[in-house]
């Protein structure tokens, strides 16, 4: 599959994302649609079947390949896992943090709460942590970028976690362990954005793309930081012209 046709699933699946990529460079953008194509796959495959057993064996074939694309193999014949194992293979991205995003996804396949806090920030650490830095490490970022980038990563999973509070609940899930409350998460994930702005300067500007995936932490998290119970319901959202205004100068300035 080409990278134009992984730009098309991003486009209709997750269409912020899209929004934030198509800011970067044509070279930044082709480095980004794989990860974030495959991304998509992984977070669409737990509720693609009402059969817990068939969403497992949709997970499970990703982490089997990725453990196929890390001994050597290829998957040029498929959609998305040939051009994210041409990524890996060309950017030396890690194989085992992309196995991981597939494996936390486990949880959406099935009904049990997160145990605690610390539970579900590992689950967002594993899916929005690895995505955002090895988005990152493709653009150019090492192990020192890494501390702000999974603490903006960190800010950005739970922004969208509290975004997503009422569909997981009306498909049965229970999205907040019992020991936090909606506020709590939203401090957490304020305090996660402070640390990672204040380590900005260790990621390099070249990474800034893979960075502009959060463009929407602040202020999501701020309403909910505003309006706790809107959580429940739905959080509101900024206008359309004031969210693409927003990308537009984080994107212009390079300060996420």
């Amino acid at each position: 599959m080409s990278l134009d046709a992984c730009a098309r699933l991003v486009e209709k699946g997750d269409p912020d994302r899209f929004l934030a990529t198509m800011s970067a460079s044509p070279e930044a953008r082709d480095r980004l649609w794989p990860l974030y194509a495959y991304n998509l796959e992984i977070a669409r495959a737990p509720w693609a079947s009402r059969e817990p057993m068939i969403a497992e064996m949709r997970l499970q074939w990703w982490v089997d390949t990725l453990d196929a694309i890390a001994a050597g193999k290829t998957h040029h014949a498929h959609e998305v896992a040939g051009p994210l194992s041409t990524l890996i293979q060309e950017c030396g991205l890690d194989t085992g943090a992309l196995r991981a995003m597939a494996e936390a996804r486990f949880w959406d396949v099935w009904q049990e709460p997160f145990a605690d806090t610390p539970a579900l920030v590992a689950y967002l650490d594993a899916t929005s942590g690895n995505l955002m830095m090895e988005a990152a490490r493709a653009l150019g970022a090492d192990a020192a970028s890494e501390p702000a980038i999974r603490d903006l990563a960190l800010a950005s999973g739970i922004a969208s976690w509290l975004r997503a509070v009422p569909v997981l609940v009306a498909r049965g899930r229970y999205p907040l362990p019992a020991d936090s409350e909606p506020a709590d998460l939203a401090r957490r994930g304020m305090e996660a954005l402070t640390r990672a702005r204040q380590g900005r300067a260790t990621v390099p500007r070249v990474a800034a793309p893979a960075m502009l995936a959060a463009w929407q932490a602040g202020p999501t998290l701020r309403a909910a930081l505003h309006a706790p119970e809107r959580v429940w319901t739905g959080l509101p959202l900024p206008a359309e012209f004031t969210r693409r205004g927003a990308l537009v100068l984080r994107s212009m300035t390079g300060l996420w």
